[in-house]
């Protein structure tokens, strides 16, 4: 099988060769970051599944899609599909039924239903949602933000801030907080050091807008030895110490267990599943606040 990639100026390109592994491939008439993000969250459904995902973006012609469709017509495969254009989803479906390729329109039924209760048709513009409005520069601020008042730089960052996060070093405050600030939100984060006390801003925060994060010991040894064979230092220097990290692990539980904050694990946690409990606390205090 080949694979498609898109090129305003060449058109259709071949890049890849044939196989038997599944195949989802994702057409749009824009990016594609909305199918291929559905797709990703349906693949990850099946364990033991080896699927590529293959994005065709930035399809406007319908011959492309009479293209794309013959090519995949060898595979074991389904095309999920955003195209905002009724002639081009027309295209799409009348060429994958006549090769019995299952398909996935992900944005005409959204449309269609969309339909029933506003007040007039779609634009039928594709790439819409990626245009610079409000919800972008909102974005770029908490960037920008999450930059300015990282790893305890301006105490003044935090009454400042949507979210304050506290830990120890490398249980991934800074990550978490460029994570967020993507989602939109203001994130200060501070270290907590037993030399060094605390500013006294993060006990006058609400408990949910405070996250404390963090780590099983022997997992943050493992990571500060590393870091330190970065930097070219001795893995026997006291930041990495058994001894070192225990001390400063029960500070941090006790500054946080004062502050009244939610303490996440994050051991053997990817950033984004930090994240996504984060968010679940961020979100339902706010609901709470605001009845």
């Amino acid at each position: 099988m080949w694979s498609w990639e898109k090129d305003h100026e060449e058109g259709l390109i071949i890049i890849a060769p044939k196989n038997d592994t599944p195949v989802v491939y994702i057409v749009s008439d824009s990016i594609g970051e909305t199918a291929e993000l559905v797709a990703k969250a349906a693949v990850s459904q099946f364990n033991g599944g080896n699927v590529q995902i293959r994005r065709v973006p930035y399809v406007n012609d319908p011959q492309d899609i009479v293209n794309i469709v013959d090519e995949a017509r060898g595979e074991n495969c389904i095309i999920a599909f955003t195209l905002v254009l009724p002639e081009l989803r027309e295209v799409l479906v009348r060429e994958a039924d006549k090769h019995h390729i299952p398909m996935v329109d992900i944005m005409g039924p959204f449309l269609d239903a969309l339909t029933l209760i506003t007040s007039g048709p779609p634009k039928l513009e594709p790439g819409l949602v990626r245009k610079l409005d409000e919800e972008y520069f909102r974005r770029v601020e908490a960037i920008e933000f999450a930059v300015k008042y990282d790893d305890g730089k301006d105490p003044r960052g935090i009454l400042r801030a949507d979210l304050v996060v506290l830990g120890v070093s490398r249980t991934s405050k800074t990550p978490l907080s460029m994570y967020l600030a993507h989602k939109r939100i203001k994130a200060a984060n501070v270290p907590l050091v037993p030399e060094v006390a605390p500013p006294q801003e993060i006990f006058n925060l609400p408990p949910h807008k405070t996250i404390g994060l963090t780590i099983k010991p022997g997992q943050l040894n493992i990571i500060r030895t590393e870091r330190l064979k970065t930097l070219g230092l001795t893995s026997h220097a006291d930041y990495a110490s058994p001894e070192r990290i225990l001390k400063e692990l029960e500070y941090a539980e006790s500054i946080m267990k004062r502050v009244g904050c939610p303490i996440i694990d994050v051991t053997n946690k990817a950033v984004e599943e930090t994240a996504s409990k984060v968010l679940e606390i961020y979100y339902r205090g706010e609901r709470h606040n605001h009845r």
